[in-house]
């Protein structure tokens, strides 16, 4: 697929990048598949899990929503119990909003389905394919990084 506009690049990936995300959904069996959780619920999850209890403000800049849009995704995940709010002891007007444990095992569960899935697809393809869709894959998220900064 030497030579493709990026006109014609862009058809075949919009006709494609749904079949793909379908296709991993199905071979998945977690919370965001069956309904029970949301994609930018789990998003929340994944960010404090890796970054640890945040403040209502940086959660809503990370999903780049109001700080009210935001209050009613953490009561959501609150009612659910993935997550907890915890006052701060020197300044009871700040609110970080932390991980439960039911949370925390959550994240864990999903990211080893989102392994076991990754590793049966790509086991089916060669070394050197899987090196360059990774290689693609780091300069995407590169550039994706970029045009967000801006």
């Amino acid at each position: 697929m030497t030579g493709i506009s990026i006109t014609d690049f862009s058809k075949q990936m919009h006709h494609l990048m749904p079949e793909i995300f379908r296709g991993f959904a199905r071979l998945q069996a977690n919370e965001v598949y069956k309904g029970k959780i949301t994609l930018p619920q789990l998003l929340i999850l994944e960010f404090l899990n890796k970054e640890g209890p945040q403040k209502m403000t940086v959660l809503a800049v990370f999903m780049k929503v109001t700080t009210a849009a935001m209050t009613g995704a953490i009561q959501r995940l609150v009612r659910q119990g993935y997550v907890q709010r915890d006052y701060d002891k020197s300044d009871r007007r700040i609110i970080r909003i932390e991980l439960t444990p039911k949370g925390a095992g959550l994240v864990k569960r999903m990211g080893e389905q989102r392994t076991q899935v990754v590793n049966k697809i790509f086991s089916q393809i060669s070394e050197d394919d899987r090196a360059d869709y990774l290689r693609v894959m780091i300069k995407v998220g590169e550039v994706l990084k970029k045009e967000e900064n801006r």
